[in-house]
């Protein structure tokens, strides 16, 4: 009977251990705006000689509250070096609850590098969910492709 007891213990503990990381992330994160990091791939090295893969890029920025819009004040993209190479807004645009804004990089373009990026600014009146940022890259060449994605990182907060 307590050796049933101890395993019935056992199993309830080991449930609970590894369903933890299903609830990881689901803490609602908020925010009146923040600067946002996102890591860009114009190509990657592969094969024995290293030959560069090129790689499009599409940076999505998507508005995940329900309730309140934000406004997109600044996409700049850089270069391995940190060198600006483009800025992609002229003026701030506003994107609408469960919207989404995106910025193409062409696989033509190997102006960033293997180490490009983009910093992303956004701002709201209210607090609100904050927006998932995150590039797609995408790669097709004699009959391989290849795609991953980047997810923003925050490294200023309003």
């Amino acid at each position: 009977m307590r050796t049933t007891f101890f395993r019935l213990i056992a199993a309830l503990l080991a449930v609970a251990f590894l369903s933890a990381p299903a609830t990881a992330g689901r803490k609602l994160n908020v925010s009146n705006g923040q600067t946002v990091y996102v890591p860009i791939y114009s190509h990657i090295y592969q094969g024995p000689k290293g030959k560069p893969y090129n790689l499009s890029a599409l940076l999505s920025i998507r508005n995940v509250d329900q309730n309140h819009s934000i406004t997109v004040t600044s996409v700049k993209y850089y270069d391995n070096n940190g060198k600006l190479v483009k800025d992609h807004l002229t003026e701030p645009g506003t994107i609408p609850p469960l919207g989404t804004k995106e910025f193409y990089v062409s696989e033509r373009d190997s102006s960033g590098g293997s180490g490009a990026n983009f910093t992303v600014r956004w701002k709201s009146g209210n607090n609100t969910a904050v927006p998932v940022i995150q590039a797609i890259m995408i790669g097709t060449a004699s009959g391989q492709g290849i795609s991953f994605t980047c997810d923003g990182v925050a490294i200023e907060e309003n």
